[in-house]
């Protein structure tokens, strides 16, 4: 069977489509809500996990200055953590409702990409966590003393903590996804190898200036990213490299007109 033939046995009428996908979007919703039920009654202790870096660059001291801002935190932390657990459900999901309209090369190819997604997110998110947040709490933490007579104390709010450390996972992590991003746009046509390897110089300055903009002023943790993102750039283009090399080993297909 071609692969015309395939996704033309596969369509089905737009009401059908739309069913299809309400279907989908039910299971996704009923997955983010068991998941927040689960990750609130664990929110403490998520929490406590968040919270360690500061505790160990020295803080033992969280603060909240308004009546529900604690209350609020351990939502926030429940649904951020509902989201990382309910993505392999809501992934599976949305590939169900793509794959049936896709053909066996396409499925081939993108598969591999929803795969390393993940993967390569919790990498980044891992990274800014043991290494990037205890650098810059160092950093910032070190501003404590006594100055012109009057001392300085950090004295920080657990909303400010969690937006703060939140950025640092969050960025890294999109931030480690940039190979899949390149690869999918080298995929779709929008860009090509050659494109992206005379680019080169302009995403270095583009690394650092993302670094700039996600991290602290101090040095350490713009290298941190910067770094991680120019080598992730480079494993982009080997993977468009390794992905050309096999599609022109691939035979080519011609469409015979019945």
């Amino acid at each position: 069977m071609s692969d015309e033939n395939e996704v033309d046995t596969s369509r089905a009428p737009l009401l059908d489509h739309l069913i299809e996908l309400r279907r989908r979007l039910l299971y996704c919703i009923a997955a983010l809500v068991v998941t927040f039920a689960i990750a609130m009654y664990f929110a403490e202790d998520i929490f406590a996990f968040l919270v360690y870096p500061l505790l160990i660059a020295g803080q033992k001291t969280v603060i909240y200055t308004e009546i529900f801002e604690a209350f609020f935190v351990q939502v926030k932390v429940a649904f951020f953590a509902a989201m990382m657990l309910s993505f392999p459900v809501i992934a599976n999901q949305l590939w169900q409702f793509v794959a049936p309209g896709l053909y066996k090369k396409e499925k081939r190819a993108l598969l591999p990409f929803l795969l390393a997604t993940p993967v390569l997110f919790l990498a980044g998110a891992a990274m800014a966590y043991f290494v990037a947040v205890p650098m810059a709490l160092h950093f910032l933490l070190g501003f404590d003393g006594v100055v012109g007579g009057v001392k300085r104390e950090a004295l920080p709010a657990i909303g400010n903590y969690l937006s703060f450390i939140m950025q640092f996972l969050f960025g890294f992590g999109l931030a480690f996804l940039l190979p899949v991003l390149l690869m999918l746009l080298e995929r779709a046509g929008v860009v090509t190898r050659t494109q992206l390897m005379s680019a080169r110089r302009y995403a270095i300055v583009a690394a650092f200036a993302i670094a700039a903009v996600l991290t602290p002023p101090d040095i350490g943790s713009q290298l941190l990213l910067a770094i991680p993102l120019v080598a992730l750039y480079e494993l982009a283009l080997i993977g468009i490299w390794i992905t050309e090399r096999r599609r022109a080993k691939e035979p080519k297909t011609v469409a015979v007109d019945e």
